[in-house]
Order: C-alpha cells, then sequence, then structure tokens
C-alpha cells in the first residue's frame, strides 16, 4: 500500500478504513492481493446492487467492445443509448403511467442533484430550496448547500447558501411541527420568507442514518410545495433501483415527484452513469446544451443498464430482495432488542437495513471489527454512529447469513 500513502492525495477515505489491496471481485465477495476474501455488505455505496462483475452485464459489455460499439458519445444517440432508453420507459415508467422526460447528466449523483436545482429555479423563478436534516445529496456547491453534514459542508470554502432547512422525519424528530410551522409563516406576509423554488428530499436517508420517513409526512411535504407552487424533487440515488424492494423507493406511496434524481444502481455494472426524471412541462424550460457534460454518454453504462432492467422485466429479484430483507431486519431487530438498554435501534426497508448503535466511536469500532473478521459495512449517521447494511441485491443465501452471523458476533463482543 506504500505508493498509495505516497502519491495519492489525503483526501482518500475508504481505504484508511479497509486497509489492503483489493484484487478480483463477484457478486458480493471482494478478494484481495493476499488472498482474503470479504463479504460486501456495502457494494459500492449501492452502485453494486447487481453484485460485482455480473455475468450477463459483463457478457454484454464484451460484446458490445468486441463489435467496435461506441463507447463515448457525448449527447449523441448511439444504439446503446436507445436500448436503454426504450428499455427504461417500457420496464419502469409506462408500468406507473409516469410520462417524465430522460435526462443524461455528467456521470454523478451529485451533478444530477445540481441539475434537477438549476431547473427548479429556472421554472419557478426563485431562489431558494428547502432541504431537509440529515440529509446527503452531493459534494459539488448546490448539492452540498442542501447536504447537511457539517464535516462535508465544512470543506466548501464558500458559503453554502440558498437553502432553508427543516427537520426531516426521523428517529430524533416527528418534523410534522415544523412543517406546519414553515406553511404558517409562508402564508404571513410579514414573516419575511418567500415560498421555495423546490422541496428536494430523500424517501429514506440513507447517508443521513437510515432515516425513513412516513407516508402521512411525505404527502405533507408534496402537499406543501403544490400549495405554493414549489416542485418535489426526490433523490433516489441510493435507495432507488431495486434496493428497497421496488425499483423506486417510493413506489406505494402516490407520490408524484416532479424531478427524480438517479445514479449509482442504474448503471448496473459499476461504470458511472446518472440521470434525472422530469415532468415534460419543467423539461421544455431547457434549452439545448444548458447544463452539459463530457459524460453523459457513457455508453457501457448504456449497455449493462439496460442488462439492469431485465431483473425489473418479473417480480423475481424483487421478491428476493423482500424475502432477504426480512431476514436483515430480523438481525438488526433481534441485536437492537438485545443492546436496548444502550440505546441500540434497527431500521430499514428491503435490502436497506441499519442497527443504530447510539455512538459513533462504538459504530466505528464495530466496523473495524468487521472488517478484520472478513466483513465489509459502513458507518453512516451522525458521527457515524449506524452500521448499514446494503449488501447486492444478489447476494446468494450463504454469504448474506454467513455476513449476519460476523456481524452478529462482533456486536457482541463490542458490546
Amino acid at each position: 500500500m506504500d505508493v498509495f500513502e505516497q502519491w495519492e492525495s489525503n483526501i482518500r477515505g475508504y481505504c484508511r478504513a479497509w486497509p489492503t489491496v483489493f484484487k478480483t471481485a463477484s457478486n458480493a465477495r471482494q478478494t484481495d492481493e493476499e488472498g482474503n476474501t470479504y463479504i460486501d455488505f456495502f457494494a459500492g455505496a449501492g452502485v453494486l446492487n447487481f453484485g460485482h462483475n455480473n455475468p450477463q452485464m459483463k457478457q454484454a459489455i464484451v460484446d458490445y467492445i468486441q463489435a467496435d460499439g461506441v463507447t463515448h458519445s457525448l449527447d449523441m444517440y448511439t444504439t446503446a443509448k436507445r436500448e436503454f432508453v426504450t428499455a427504461f420507459v417500457e420496464t419502469v415508467l409506462k408500468p406507473r403511467g409516469m410520462n417524465h422526460k430522460l435526462q443524461f447528466v455528467g456521470p454523478t449523483g451529485t451533478n444530477a442533484v445540481e441539475a434537477a436545482l438549476k431547473l427548479a429555479r429556472r421554472v419557478t423563478g426563485r431562489t431558494q430550496v428547502v432541504a431537509f436534516s440529515h440529509g446527503f445529496h452531493g459534494m459539488t456547491l448546490g448539492s452540498l448547500a442542501c447536504t447537511a453534514n457539517d464535516y462535508f459542508r465544512g470543506a466548501a470554502g464558500v458559503p453554502l447558501e440558498h437553502v432553508q432547512r427543516l427537520p426531516y422525519q426521523s428517529a430524533e424528530l416527528d418534523g410534522a411541527d415544523s412543517l406546519a410551522a414553515y406553511r404558517a409563516l409562508l402564508a404571513d406576509a410579514s414573516s419575511g420568507l418567500k415560498p421555495p423554488a423546490a422541496f428536494l428530499l430523500e424517501v429514506i436517508q440513507a447517508e443521513g442514518g437510515v432515516n425513513i420517513a412516513t407516508r402521512d409526512w411525505l404527502h405533507e411535504v408534496q402537499d406543501l410545495a403544490r400549495e405554493t407552487g414549489a416542485l418535489l424533487i426526490i433523490d433516489d440515488i441510493q435507495v432507488g433501483c431495486g434496493r428497497t424492494g421496488s425499483y423506486f423507493s417510493f413506489d406505494g406511496l402516490d407520490l408524484d415527484p416532479d424531478i427524480v434524481t438517479l445514479a449509482k444502481g442504474i448503471g448496473g455494472f459499476g461504470t458511472p452513469m446518472a440521470m434525472n426524471l422530469i415532468k415534460p412541462e419543467h423539461d421544455q424550460h431547457w434549452n439545448p446544451g444548458e447544463h452539459t457534460g463530457t459524460f453523459r454518454g457513457q455508453d457501457i453504462s448504456f449497455v449493462a443498464g439496460r442488462e439492469a432492467l431485465r431483473y425489473f422485466e418479473d417480480e423475481a429479484l424483487m421478491s428476493e430482495v423482500k424475502r432477504k430483507g426480512q431476514r436483515m431486519a430480523e438481525c438488526v431487530e433481534s441485536l437492537a432488542s438485545a443492546n436496548a438498554d444502550k440505546g441500540y435501534a434497527a431500521r430499514g426497508a428491503g435490502m436497506i437495513q441499519a442497527l443504530d448503535v447510539a455512538d459513533g466511536a462504538r459504530g466505528k469500532e464495530i466496523a473495524k471489527r468487521c472488517f478484520e473478521a472478513g466483513l465489509l459495512v459502513g458507518p453512516c449517521g451522525t458521527g457515524g454512529k449506524v452500521i448499514k447494511l446494503i449488501p447486492p441485491l444478489t447476494i446468494p443465501d450463504e454469504d448474506l447469513d454467513a455476513g449476519l452471523k460476523t456481524l452478529e458476533t462482533i456486536v457482541r463482543e463490542v458490546a
């Protein structure tokens, strides 16, 4: 590892928690150059929903490259892009009665959020955006202004402005009273507040600690957006693409977002890709090329992403996600119950589950010992007090059970 420590920037992060050099990976396992194997309950922070080196995607990519398929295309038309768009519309949009336009942006989640914020401000002619406590939306300045984590915000070097922060509904906060108070202030001509351009939220806050809002609270936010003429932007970057047991985290909640930001899992194989879904009446406010980027045409991601969409042509994988998610939930709920006196708590949906261990130092110690025992987990939430479990949706049962057993052992030891 000397070459990395000598030459790579001090900014590196995950490698400090997992100090080894990985060499190969398959589905839910990674192997380092010393031959040690690790069960992956992190999955590239939600990128690898379909596992490392998914065989169907790998074969499709190899075939495409060997046929001299276009690999970089800006926003030009290609056969790979057409196949992805067609499959997405037929598999995801039409069954839900959605007619949103697909905007391909620079291949990161933060770029998707930046584009959504730009468009909301253009559509409404307003500047202010409402974001929520514990939310994570990216690291570039616009999305970072909407991100709540003080550590990340502290690196900006400039004021992070034009965002009104409200409490999210979570284990610590109800959030309903603040929405009611905010609504009352907007209705008061002497409050000094102007209506916002958009409300930006995650249905499940992944990096924020796996906080899950209720249907009623989410509808309160949506209603407030409609009342004030603001757009509703749902950031589904980490918990979309099947993670909760349905393609979108908001499926079944009767929400009607104006913009949905997607990234991470939509590229399928782990290659970069990001996309916004935009209602047509808002999309018409864009002028050609106003939000551009060199890598909006990631054709290898289109090829793999099209293969990923095959998993949603029937209910087989989503049924497995629900079944495996229940097994994960039982594990974290048992651990939380056994340590209730220490303030432990469990929460999650589908195959994003979490154990809140009430203390950041404890959370980081658990993650460290899990790594030493051959399990990759990532702490999240305030101070790292929440152990987040997001294995590939395709993880074999034996790997899932082995990983959960390791987690149970380590949590007991640390407790």
